[in-house]
């Protein structure tokens, strides 16, 4: 594998954390694309419905390696 890498923006959604809703997008995202191997979270930001939390979500640059 090369050193170039190529990025994507995703957004993952979690009903239970900032950090649920970055693993579910990397889960989702390294199931269609190959050689994940970075994340840069851009923006977090969340739903509320009443005086409750409800989806937490956050905004994400993944980067993959290129293959040769």
């Amino acid at each position: 594998m090369s050193d170039v890498y190529k990025s994507i923006d995703l957004v993952g959604t979690s009903p239970d954390s900032f950090d649920d809703a970055v693993r579910r997008a990397v889960r989702r995202a390294s199931e269609t694309v190959r050689n994940v191997q970075w994340f840069e979270v851009v923006e977090n930001r969340g739903y509320v419905q009443g005086a409750d939390v409800k989806e937490f979500q956050v905004k994400l640059k993944v980067w993959f390696g290129l293959e040769d």
